[in-house]
C-alpha cells in the first residue's frame, strides 16, 4: 500500500519536476485541476461498479462495461450515476480513456479540453450546477498556455506527463480516511510556499488553522460553519477535522472567495475531503462589497452559524468601493465604519454580524487592530463594552509565506458572561526555525488551545484582562501592555561584584533545586558576608550529587514505571489498528493521556513531552498505521517493497530500484540485531581502511618536504592532482630501488598499504553486498516475535530515556544558572583595580626600558 507521505512526496516532486519555469501560484491550477478531474472519473467508475453489481476490480473491464452499459441505456445510466453522485463523468471522457490514448499513441490535447467542457455542460442541466459550474473554465485551466510549451508539440508531450502523474493513484480507495484529501492539503501548502507573495490569497498556514480550528472546535455545537474569505478551505476542513465522526456528517460549510481560480480550488479540496455536495455552499463574491449570506425572510439579520473562521487579507485599501454606510447591518455593532485605508475590521464585524448567539468565531490579523486609533479605536471600545471579544493569542512574526508580519487570532463569542475578563496569551516566543519561516510546533498549539480552554493565567505567557484593567489602558489591546516578557537574564547585583559571592536573593529563585535537593544546594554553598554566598564544590560535582540524590533516582524509576506502562498500552492498540478511520483518533488520545501522565510530576515540561509523542507521530505511526490498517501488523512486518532511487542527473535523471526495503520494519534495524556479527566484521574492516588511509595520508605530506627520506624514496611515485601515490609507479621504483636500504623500506611499506587497502575493499564491498541480499531476504521470513522486538524499538526505542531527562532538564538548567552566577561574581571590583594597578605598573616599567634604551642609542 502506498502511504499518504509517500503520495505526498511523489506527487510533489513530479510537480516540480514537470512545471520547468512556469510560476508555482499558476502551476497549481492545472496540478490540482486535472488530480480532481482523476477523482471525478474514479468516483463515477466506482459507482456504475457498485450500482451495476459487477464484481470484476480490473478497471479496464470496467470502463469497458461502463461504455456498452452507456450505449445501451444512455440517459437512463448516467441519470442513476447523478442521483447518487450528484454528477458522473461521460465514458469517453473519463480520465482513463486519456491514459488509454496515450497507451495507444493517439493522445490529443483537444480531447482533455473537450472531456472538461462536457462535464461542465452535463452538470449544467442537474440541480448541483453551482457546486461544479466553472471548475475547469479556460480562465483557471487553459491548455493553450504557451506556459505549458511554446508549441502544440510540446505542451501535448509536458500535458502526457501531467497526466500520466495520477495514472495509478485510485482516488476512491485513497479517499478513505483522509489520505487523498490530505495528499491535496499538502499540495495546496506546497505551492503556497512556492508562490511567495501570491500564496496569501488561497492558503492559511497549517499552524495557524490549527490554532483556530482547535479553539472554534470546543464550541459545544456545531451544525455549521462559514468562512467568508475561504481562500482552498483548508480553514473549515482543520475545524472538521476537531469534530466527532457525528458532527462531521451533519456539518454544512459555507464560504465566499472573490478569486474566481481560488473558489473553484475550494469547492475541489471539499470534494476531495468526501463533503457532499448539498452539505457545502460556496459563492464567488467580495464579501465587504454587499452581505451574504442573507436570510430573505430577515434580511436585517443575516444567516447565524455555529463557527466563523477568517483569514482575511490585511489592511485592504478602499475597501468600501460600494459606498457602505454604517446603517449596514453588519456594522451598526461598531457604530461607524472601518476607515478606507485599512479593512481589518470590517472583514471582523462581517464575520461577527454572522456569528450565531452560542458560537465561537476565530479570525487572523495584523497586531495593528490591538491598539490602532481613529475609528479603528473606536470599534474596539464598542466590542469591548459589548462584551464580544473573548481571547487575543499573539503569534510569532514569520509564520505566513506571504507577510513577515506578526499576527494576533482573535476570539468573539456573542454569550460571553457579563465580568468575564479578556483572555490575553503571548505564544510570540513559541516557534523554530525551518529555513526563513518560523513555525509552530504540535506542543506550542496544543498549549495555546490547553490554555484557552482552562482560561490560565501564567506569568510571561497569558493573563486574564478585566473590563477594569482594558479601561484604565484606553481600550489599547496590545498584548504587552498586559503580559510582562521574562527576562532570561538576572539582573545584576552592585555588591556582589564590588565585594563578590551570590546574592541569596538570586538562589531562592532556583525553584526547582530549591524543592528537590535542598540539602544539596546548601551543602554546595559557603557564605561569605550577610547575603552573599560562593560554592563550596565544582559544578561538576554539585551536578553529579544532585542527579545521584534518592529523590531525584526515585522520581526518575517512577517516570520509567508510568512511561513503560504507557508505551506497552499503546503498542497494544497500534498493532492492532484495523481502520484507518481509527488513526486519527488513536493519535488523538495517545497525546491527551501523555500530557495527563506527565502532569503528575512536578516542574516537568509536559508539553515537551508532548512533542516527543507529536514527533514519532510525524516520522513513523501516522505511515505505519496505515500500512497496518490495510492489512494487518505481522503481514505488514513480513512485506517488503521496492526501494527506488533517483540516478543520473538533467535529461539522464531517472528513477530505478536499487534493492528492497521492508513496509514498516526498517533494514537497519533488521541488520543491527539479526546480523550483528557481519556488521561488526565490516565496521572492523573499515576501521582498519581509515588506519590505512591516515598512515598513506601521512607518507604523501612526508614525501613532499624537500630533502627528506621520504621524497627521496617517493617522490617520483606522486600524483600531484590526486596528491595520492600511484601503484604501478612505486611498484616501478620497488624494482630499481635495492633492497635492505630505506628507500625499498619505504616503497615497500607503501605497496603493502596500498595492496591491503585495495584488498580490503573488495572484501567489504563484498560483504555489504551480500548484508544487504540478506537483510533483504529475511523481511519475508521474520518470526512475530523478531517483528515486536524490532518495531518495539522502532516506535519507542528512546522514548524512555527522553522521557526521564525531562526530569533533570530543569535541575540542569538551574544548575547552569548557578554555574553562571558563579562566573558573574567571582572577580571583585578591588581584584579587578588591583590586577588594573599591576598591569599599569607594567606598562610604565615597559615605557622607562624604552626611554632609557632610545637615549643610550643617541650618545652611540
Amino acid at each position: 500500500m502506498i502511504t499518504s507521505d509517500e503520495i505526498k512526496k511523489r506527487l510533489w516532486d513530479g510537480a516540480n519536476e514537470l512545471r520547468g519555469s512556469m510560476d508555482a501560484s499558476r502551476y497549481k491550477d492545472y496540478m490540482l485541476g486535472l488530480m480532481f478531474y482523476k477523482f471525478l472519473s474514479d468516483k463515477t467508475l466506482d459507482t456504475f461498479k457498485k450500482t451495476s453489481g459487477m464484481k470484476q476490480n480490473d478497471e479496464k473491464e470496467i470502463v469497458q462495461a461502463y461504455r456498452e452499459a452507456y450505449e445501451q441505456y444512455g440517459e437512463q445510466l448516467v441519470s442513476m450515476i447523478r442521483n447518487v453522485l450528484g454528477y458522473y463523468v461521460l465514458p469517453d471522457n473519463l480520465y482513463q480513456t486519456w491514459l488509454e490514448d496515450i497507451r495507444t499513441g493517439e493522445f490529443e490535447v483537444q480531447k482533455v479540453t473537450d472531456s472538461l467542457n462536457s462535464f461542465e455542460r452535463t452538470i449544467a442541466v442537474t440541480g448541483d450546477s453551482d457546486d461544479f459550474k466553472g471548475l475547469f473554465s479556460n480562465s483557471t485551466i487553459d491548455f493553450t498556455d504557451t506556459a505549458l510549451g511554446s508549441n502544440l508539440n510540446e505542451r501535448s508531450k509536458n500535458i502526457k506527463s501531467l497526466i500520466l502523474l495520477f495514472a495509478d493513484l485510485n482516488m476512491v480507495a485513497l479517499q478513505k480516511g483522509d489520505v487523498l484529501g490530505d495528499a491535496y492539503e499538502y499540495l495546496i501548502g506546497q505551492f503556497a510556499m512556492e508562490s511567495g507573495k501570491k500564496a496569501g490569497e488561497f492558503y492559511t498556514p497549517h499552524q495557524v488553522s490549527e490554532v483556530m480550528a482547535q479553539i472554534v472546535a470546543k464550541t459545544s455545537k456545531i451544525e455549521s460553519i462559514y468562512d467568508p474569505t475561504v481562500g482552498s478551505g483548508s480553514l473549515l476542513l482543520t475545524v472538521r477535522k476537531h469534530l466527532t465522526e457525528d458532527a462531521q456528517k451533519n456539518l454544512t460549510y459555507y464560504g465566499q472567495e472573490k478569486n474566481t481560480a481560488t473558489y473553484n480550488l475550494t469547492r475541489m479540496n471539499l470534494l476531495l475531503h468526501g463533503v457532499r455536495p448539498e452539505k457545502m455552499t460556496i459563492r464567488n463574491g467580495d464579501t465587504l462589497a454587499e452581505d451574504w449570506p442573507e436570510d430573505p425572510q430577515r434580511p436585517n439579520e443575516g444567516i447565524q452559524f455555529d463557527a466563523v473562521v477568517m483569514n482575511p487579507p490585511y489592511s485592504v485599501k478602499n475597501w468600501n468601493k460600494s459606498d457602505l454606510k454604517v446603517s449596514d447591518p453588519r456594522f451598526e455593532i461598531a457604530g461607524v465604519l472601518p476607515p478606507d485605508s485599512k479593512g481589518d475590521y470590517a472583514f471582523l464585524l462581517h464575520g461577527l454580524f454572522h456569528l450565531g448567539q452560542h458560537g465561537t468565531m476565530a479570525i487572523v490579523l495584523p497586531h495593528g487592530v490591538l491598539f490602532r486609533g481613529g475609528t479603528e479605536g473606536e470599534i474596539r471600545k464598542r466590542l469591548v463594552d459589548k462584551n464580544r471579544i473573548d481571547t487575543i493569542i499573539g503569534l510569532p512574526d514569520k509564520l505566513f509565506t506571504n507577510t513577515g508580519i506578526p499576527v494576533a487570532v482573535i476570539i468573539l463569542k456573542k454569550n460571553r458572561n457579563i465580568g468575564d475578563p479578556v483572555l490575553m496569551i503571548d505564544a510570540s516566543k513559541d516557534f523554530i526555525k525551518v529555513g526563513k519561516q518560523n513555525v509552530l510546533q504540535e506542543k506550542d498549539i496544543a498549549k495555546i488551545a490547553d490554555t484557552y480552554t482552562e482560561r490560565r493565567e501564567e506569568k510571561g505567557y497569558s493573563h486574564l484582562a478585566t473590563r477594569e484593567e482594558i479601561m484604565k489602558n484606553e481600550y489599547n489591546l496590545n498584548i504587552p501592555r498586559y503580559i510582562e516578557s521574562i527576562e532570561e537574564d538576572i539582573p545584576h547585583d552592585v555588591d556582589a561584584h564590588l565585594f563578590g559571592g551570590i546574592p541569596r536573593s538570586n538562589i531562592a529563585e532556583l525553584k526547582v533545586l530549591q524543592s528537590t535537593v535542598p540539602i544539596i544546594l546548601e551543602q554546595s554553598l559557603k557564605e561569605i558576608s550577610d547575603g552573599y554566598v560562593v560554592l563550596s564544590s565544582s559544578i561538576d560535582e554539585i551536578t553529579k550529587n544532585v542527579l545521584n540524590d534518592p529523590r531525584v533516582i526515585e522520581k526518575s524509576e517512577e517516570m520509567e514505571v508510568k512511561i513503560t506502562a504507557y508505551m506497552n498500552k499503546y503498542w497494544q492498540a497500534l498493532k492492532n489498528i484495523e481502520d484507518v478511520n481509527q488513526i486519527t483518533e488513536l493519535k488523538n488520545e495517545m497525546l491527551i493521556e501523555i500530557k495527563n501522565v506527565l502532569s503528575e510530576f512536578n516542574h516537568v515540561d509536559v508539553y515537551d513531552g508532548y512533542q516527543i509523542i507529536a514527533e514519532i507521530w510525524k516520522n513513523t505511526l501516522t505511515d505505519d498505521t496505515e500500512i497496518i490498517a490495510s492489512s494487518d501488523f505481522y503481514t505488514a512486518g513480513r512485506t517488503r517493497v521496492p526501494r527506488m532511487v533517483i540516478k543520473g542527473t538533467g535529461k539522464k535523471k531517472r528513477i530505478e530500484q536499487d534493492g528492497w526495503m521492508g513496509s514498516i520494519v526498517p533494514n537497519t534495524l533488521i541488520t543491527k540485531h539479526l546480523y550483528s556479527g557481519e556488521l561488526a566484521e565490516i565496521k572492523a574492516k573499515k576501521t582498519r581502511l581509515q588506519e590505512i588511509e591516515t598512515e598513506l595520508a601521512d607518507l604523501v605530506e612526508a614525501a613532499k618536504v624537500e630533502g627528506s627520506e621520504e621524497e627521496f624514496a617517493l617522490g617520483e611515485t606522486l600524483n600531484d592532482k590526486e596528491n595520492a601515490f600511484l601503484v604501478g609507479s612505486v611498484r616501478a621504483e620497488l624494482k630499481e630501488a635495492k633492497k635492505d636500504t630505506a628507500e625499498y623500506a619505504l616503497l615497500k611499506n607503501v605497496e603493502s598499504l596500498l595492496n591491503e587497502k585495495a584488498t580490503l575493499n573488495t572484501k567489504t564491498n563484498k560483504l555489504e553486498k551480500e548484508l544487504k541480499q540478506a537483510t533483504e531476504e529475511r523481511i519475508l521470513t521474520l518470526t512475530d516475535d523478531e517483528i515486536d522486538h524490532l518495531m518495539y524499538e522502532k516506535w519507542f526505542g528512546n522514548v524512555l530515556e527522553k522521557m526521564v531527562r525531562l526530569i533533570e532538564n530543569p535541575l540542569k538548567e538551574e544548575l547552569h544558572t548557578l554555574e553562571r552566577l558563579q562566573e558573574r561574581y567571582s572577580e571583585t571590583l578591588s581584584e579587578m583595580e588591583k590586577e588594573s594597578e599591576r598591569l599599569e605598573k607594567q606598562l610604565e616599567a615597559m615605557m622607562q626600558e624604552l626611554v632609557v634604551n632610545e637615549s643610550w642609542n643617541k650618545r652611540n
